[in-house]
């Protein structure tokens, strides 16, 4: 048992080791969701010597209680939905959709922000390791499967350090693999598992990915 992680640099050293068996391949890329999953995502994408870059993806929060996920959106058109969440909670398409096209605007914002001009690399019969820093319900993790699955890539594998084992197994229907360390249940939400769990900020993400980049280049 590994838990709590002292932050999401462990984390993602853990991981990195537990993909030992993708490293120094040249199909392999990782893809973190952000802005949590790209500290995990760095440590993965150094420990296997594999280029890294970023998933937009949004969670939809439930009106009132916007840590709950009641779906996600992903870049592409993408929108999952969590039915149990809607239905419990009686929310109304008009309200989904109006949360939705404001975390459009937040995804397009990101993206800007993350890549510049860089667009989106191609993915196509590459193994693409999808990371993140935890799963609570997995929409935004299902969302991120679904958009890059319809570009064709030869094997989607979901890393993750943590997560309840319902929102595990209904990934595993969806990834063509699932390595997540620690499933603790009753769960409690992504951040109870952490010793240090803070906000990661847009310019801790573009750092992180420049330095990515860099040692891509070397």
């Amino acid at each position: 048992m590994t838990l709590p992680f002292d932050h999401r640099v462990q984390a993602g050293q853990l991981l990195g080791q537990a993909l030992h068996k993708y490293a120094q391949r040249p199909d392999v890329l990782v893809l973190a969701l952000p802005r949590g999953g790209v500290p995990v995502g760095f440590e993965i994408a150094k420990a296997i010597g594999a280029p890294l870059d970023v998933m937009m993806v949004r969670k939809l929060g439930a009106p009132g209680r916007e840590e709950l996920a009641m779906g996600a959106i992903a870049s592409g058109g993408i929108r999952i939905l969590n039915r149990d969440v809607v239905t419990s909670l009686g929310i109304p398409e008009k309200i989904i959709q109006n949360v939705a096209v404001k975390e459009q605007q937040e995804l397009e914002r990101r993206s800007h922000a993350y890549r510049g001009g860089r667009g989106f690399p191609e993915v196509k019969e590459q193994c693409l390791i999808v990371v993140d820093d935890g799963l609570a319900t997995g929409a935004t993790m299902r969302a991120a499967v679904a958009a890059l699955r319809a570009k064709a890539p030869a094997r989607i594998v979901v890393a993750v350090p943590v997560a309840p084992p319902s929102s595990v197994e209904q990934i595993r229907q969806e990834a063509d693999e699932v390595v997540c360390l620690e499933t603790p249940e009753p769960f409690f939400g992504v951040g109870r598992w952490y010793r240090d769990f803070p906000q990661t900020t847009d310019q801790e993400v573009k750092d992180l990915l420049a330095r990515s980049r860099e040692k891509s280049r070397r």
